[in-house]
């Protein structure tokens, strides 16, 4: 039987059940490592070992860049299980939560620019949108999720409910008026709390301040400087443009009780309004990995305000969900990994898992999709956690990869 044979055979299975069985060999493309003060090459074996086997049960399709002192390259799994054809090494993907990344830096410029001041209310600049009840929270607080605003109320619990409200469109002042109509979780710079709602708040101050359009000024500052062609934001459209793979959520089957099993959906077409600033970016392996070492050398955001990206809030401060030291800074999230500290986030949305994480001095660099079948599942998906450990190491004791 060819590989093709074998990889649509398996593609057949995934689409009428989870199944867990061998699979093609991934596609890949490897390159020596640069001089450096390290020189050391990534795992090349490991990496490869990562992504063998797709597509399988956890996802179906994964595409990595690995940059810093040496480079790797690789792909693997199906454009489509249907079709079975090899998956695009250079397609299109939803970045999720990476999104925030971005609009973490366009805060920052224009605090560079005198025009935010990080330490100010967020009401100063949005006084129509935001109560008195939440006055006190600065835009610092925004960005490192300890300003105590709830998550905005949203259709739907289930995945079914999700499933079938993907199409509402979603108006962010609206999300922003529901979550401050509810009591805060906690008194500003206590805590930190995850939440989109955060950065839906910045999305809108960023329009107060700059008089265009979110989407627009982070094109203006970030996506045309860097030349990030592939990037961009699809507003009200849930379709992906351009060359891209398909990605699958795994839902309950129905059964008669005893428990029906599971089955793929292919998810790719799922407007994301809802995410908006925090996580509606459509990206590449290439340009997120351009973006990240342009942001870490300081092209992107400033200093003193790169500091930000880089400074955690006050060791007092707690994960309301974990009770774990704040780990989340101006956009990025830190961890240990392989001995080292690795800054960096993910992003999650249906069908897709997107990381960006590097060394503070750019030594080791890691840039992931994932087509996961469970994206927004509680842990991470095992192919995007081997690849993080295949890249930096395996995290130290109590710690996890970049969130």
């Amino acid at each position: 039987m060819s590989a093709r044979t074998r990889t649509t055979a398996l593609a057949a299975a995934l689409v009428l059940g989870l199944v867990a069985v061998p699979a093609a060999p991934a596609a890949l493309a490897t390159a020596a490592p640069h001089s450096g003060a390290h020189n050391t090459a990534p795992d090349a074996e490991a990496l490869r070992a990562a992504l063998a086997g797709l597509p399988r049960a956890d996802a179906t399709a994964a595409l990595v860049r690995v940059g810093g002192d040496g480079s790797w390259r690789g792909s693997a799994g199906v454009h489509d299980l249907r079709g079975g054809r090899p998956a695009d090494e250079d397609g299109r993907f939803r970045a999720g939560s990476v999104t925030k990344v971005f609009t973490a830096a366009v805060v920052l410029q224009l605090a560079a620019e005198k025009k935010v001041d990080l330490g100010r209310p967020a009401r100063a600049y949005l006084p129509a949108l935001i109560p008195a009840a939440y006055g006190a929270v600065t835009v610092r607080q925004l960005l490192d999720h300890t300003s105590g605003i709830p998550a905005a109320e949203l259709p739907g619990d289930t995945l079914e409910e999700r499933y079938a409200h993907r199409f509402d469109v979603h108006d962010p002042r609206d999300m922003v008026a529901s979550a401050t109509a509810r009591e805060r979780e906690f008194a500003p710079g206590k805590a930190q709390h995850y939440l989109n709602i955060n950065y839906t708040v910045l999305g809108l101050l960023i329009e107060q301040v700059t008089g265009g359009r979110y989407a627009d000024e982070v094109h203006r500052r970030v996506l045309a400087p860097l030349g990030l062609r592939d990037t961009y934001f699809p507003g009200a459209d849930p379709r992906i443009k351009g060359p891209h793979n398909h990605g699958y959520q795994s839902f309950p089957r129905p059964g008669d009780g005893s428990g029906g099993g599971f089955e793929l959906r292919d998810v790719t077409v799922w407007g994301a309004t809802e995410a908006w600033a925090a996580g509606d970016l459509i990206s590449t392996t290439a340009d997120l990995e351009r973006f990240v070492q342009a942001l870490f050398r300081g092209r992107v955001v400033p200093e003193p305000q790169l500091e930000e990206m880089f400074t955690l809030p006050d060791p007092t401060v707690r994960d309301v969900v974990s009770g774990d030291p704040a780990a989340y800074s101006a956009g990025l999230s830190v961890t240990t990994l392989g001995g080292r500290q690795v800054w960096g986030k993910t992003g999650g949305r249906w069908g897709y898992n997107t990381a960006v994480g590097a060394t503070r001095d750019l030594s080791r660099t890691l840039v992931y999709s994932v087509n996961a079948t469970d994206a927004k599942g509680a842990d991470m998906n095992p192919t995007a956690l081997k690849l993080m450990v295949a890249t930096f190491g395996a995290p130290s004791e109590g710690q996890a990869p970049p969130a």
